[in-house]
Order: structure tokens, then C-alpha cells, then sequence
């Protein structure tokens, strides 16, 4: 009986297990779970707009992409307060506080029994009174979802990841608000990366509207030269929170940091190379282009404090 009643229990854990990998191959719109939506609790399934939400059309919308380690966000607030300034750069204000999107983010957590996961919160102008440009009327609703989510980059997290030099420009801070986190800033990031994977690659780095190197489409960039780091100048795109964790942490290691306009031409010249991000972390980058890389001893020993100082 006791050998029955093992058996048995290890035919439940595998089913779980194969439900579970089931569920996350699965689109996001079919999964299992809960998503909190303007103040609510609602099924996965059932977490909808209409087609005739202002975001949809104009990408008036606005989000965060965060982690959580062993049951705590990283950087929860500072993800919460940049959403906010950024529905005030686009004149879009979000009708919550920054301490209730955190408490709404540990709600979905704790609902779909998570404690290390990516959280996606989103703000956006939906359904309303107006539905041409101005959307003044239109109410500004609050998502947020949670699901498992591994390295961004696979493999390359390790061996380094090789990227396209895309043919778009990040634009001029004058025909954008570039220090918000806004879903239409990732049109030709999305069409970057497309054309990026089509050759193989993992990902595109971007020149900005002068043609300094930029960053790649969903991530920051560092680079190692003469055991100094030199990172572009966030002048043009946004300044990412892991990005800024990520100078802190080197300059605490009595690392030189410069932060800088670099020239393509430049490139020949570096060492080593990373991305940083919330999905990226901290991930080494093999190649850009023609111009190759090591996955040097700076690069890994970034990595690993970047994963203690997450998991801390």
C-alpha cells in the first residue's frame, strides 16, 4: 500500500509538472491564473479590453517590466514611481498611488502562487467617450499580470549573446518623451529584433538620431576597455533602473565608470561587452556586427554580484 500510495504521488508531481510546462507554452492569452485589473482580482482568461480601447490605437500606454526573487520584487517602488512619471510624461495621469501599485503587485504574486516571477504592470487609456487623437475623457486603467519567466536570452546568458546593428535610430528626445517607459517607443524595437533573429542573432544594438551607439532593443549596454567601463550617455533613451544599479555596483567595486557618447568606430576597440535589464539581467554579449568580444572575468564577476545583490 505505502509503495502504491509513492507511486501515486509521483504520478501527480509529473502531472503537475507537465500541466505547469503546458501552461507556459501556452499563448498569453490561454493560461491558467490571475490577473489584477483596476482594483480587482479577475481570471486570466477572462482579463480583456475592448478593441476600441484608446491604447490599442495610439499607444497611449505606458508599463514596467520587474523581477521577483525568493518572494520580493526588486526594486518594487522605483519600477512603481517611474510608471507614474511616465503616465505624467505622456499626459496621462494613473489614478493610483506608487505604495498601491506595490501592494497590487504582491497581490497577484501571492494569487498565483509565485515567488519568482516576472511582473508586467501596464497603464493605458481605454474605452471611452473619445476615440480620435485626444482621449482626455477616456478612462486610464492599471494591469497587472505575473508569470515564470526564465533568461531572456537562453544560452547566451552564459556564452555571450551575439547581436544585429539595427538600420532605426533611437529619436531625438525633441520628438519623444525618451525617459518614459511608453509601449510606442518599442515599435522599431520590435521590428529591430525581428530582423535581428531572421540573421540569427539574439538581439539588435540601436544607434541614436546622431549615430552614437545606443543600447540594444529591450536592454542597456556596457563595455569593458583597459579594465574601465564605458556606457553610453542616457540622453536619448531610457536610463534603466538595472542599468543605474549596475554603475552603482561598479563604482562600489572602485571600477571606473564612464558614461558617454561612444562612436561606432569605437567598438573595435572593446574588450568586453553586457546588456543589463530587468529580463536581460546582466547578460554577456559575444558579438555586435563584424566586432567580437570576451566573456571576460569583469563580465562574470558583474554578473554574480548583480545575482547576489538581486537574491539578497
Amino acid at each position: 500500500m505505502m509503495i502504491l500510495r509513492n507511486i501515486m504521488s509521483e504520478v501527480d508531481l509529473i502531472a503537475a509538472t507537465f500541466a505547469k510546462v503546458e501552461d507556459e507554452m501556452a499563448g498569453y492569452d490561454d493560461r491558467d491564473g490571475f490577473i489584477w485589473m483596476d482594483g480587482q482580482m479577475v481570471e486570466w482568461r477572462e482579463a480583456k479590453v475592448h478593441v476600441l480601447s484608446h491604447a490599442l490605437h495610439y499607444a497611449s500606454a505606458v508599463f514596467e517590466g520587474e523581477r521577483c526573487y525568493n518572494g520580493k520584487i526588486f526594486k518594487s517602488t522605483e519600477h512603481s514611481e517611474r510608471l507614474l512619471q511616465s503616465g505624467q510624461l505622456l499626459d496621462m495621469p494613473i489614478p493610483y498611488t506608487a505604495a498601491q501599485i506595490d501592494a497590487a503587485k504582491v497581490e497577484v504574486l501571492k494569487a498565483n502562487g509565485l515567488t519568482d516571477a516576472y511582473v508586467r504592470a501596464i497603464a493605458f487609456r481605454g474605452a471611452g467617450e473619445e476615440m480620435g487623437v485626444a482621449a482626455m475623457a477616456n478612462p486610464v486603467r492599471l494591469a497587472i499580470a505575473c508569470w515564470t519567466w526564465g533568461a531572456y536570452y537562453g544560452d547566451a546568458k552564459f556564452k555571450g549573446a551575439k547581436l544585429d546593428i539595427s538600420k532605426w535610430k533611437r529619436p531625438s528626445p525633441e520628438t519623444i518623451p525618451s525617459s518614459a517607459k511608453a509601449s510606442g517607443l518599442y515599435m522599431i524595437c520590435t521590428m529591430s529584433k525581428h530582423a535581428a533573429m531572421a540573421k540569427g542573432c539574439s538581439d539588435a544594438m540601436m544607434y541614436d538620431y546622431r549615430g552614437y551607439v545606443a543600447e540594444a532593443t529591450g536592454a542597456n549596454i556596457f563595455f569593458v576597455k583597459n579594465g574601465e567601463v564605458h556606457t553610453p550617455k542616457a540622453d536619448a533613451f531610457l536610463n534603466g533602473i538595472t542599468r543605474q544599479t549596475v554603475i552603482q555596483m561598479l563604482k562600489d567595486m572602485q571600477i571606473v565608470v564612464h558614461e558617454r557618447h561612444i562612436m561606432p568606430d569605437e567598438l573595435q576597440g572593446f574588450e568586453q561587452c553586457w546588456l543589463t535589464g530587468t529580463a536581460a539581467e546582466v547578460t554577456p554579449v559575444g558579438q555586435i556586427g563584424d566586432h567580437m568580444f570576451e566573456v571576460g572575468d569583469l563580465t562574470k564577476r558583474v554578473s554574480t554580484e548583480y545575482e547576489k545583490l538581486v537574491r539578497a
